[in-house]
């Protein structure tokens, strides 16, 4: 994390955002576009999983990070059970289901490791980093 400098760098959350977009773009047609309930809950889902990747990064310690790509990471497997149950239902046909349940698993796969790296790394977080001006001062 400490090469990125916000949470727009980072490319598990590039990935996210983009799931989000196809999962959205999936959910307005079809189907499922006349059921609230099950699009509604479809779409939340895709959308917190980049959500909390940003939010955690911006929190500006590794703890809390890891935290929010937890839940994260929690949001993917959701995200996968309601597409399960979109396809089982016949409101999303086999094609739309596998392409997402694909994306959704290398971006729940991408968020592990980046919670395995960030476990091992020495980094405590943004907020704890000394300013280059304190620095120079001692």
């Amino acid at each position: 994390m400490a090469a990125y400098k916000s949470f727009e760098d980072l490319p598990v959350w590039k990935n996210a955002r983009e799931l989000a977009v196809q999962v959205y773009r999936t959910t307005s047609k079809g189907r499922l576009r006349d059921d609230y309930g099950l699009r509604n809950q479809i779409q939340r889902a895709a959308v917190s999983v980049s959500s909390n990747i940003a939010e955690g990064f911006e929190r500006g310690s590794k703890q809390e990070s890891i935290q929010f790509l937890y839940v994260a990471k929690g949001s993917c497997g959701e995200l996968r059970s309601q597409l399960f149950i979109a396809n089982d239902i016949g409101y999303i046909d086999d094609t739309d289901s596998k392409n997402l349940l694909k994306s959704a698993t290398n971006v729940s796969k991408q968020i592990g490791g980046f919670i395995e790296y960030l476990k091992t790394s020495k980094f405590k977080g943004q907020k704890y980093q000394t300013k280059q001006s304190e620095i120079c001062n001692l």
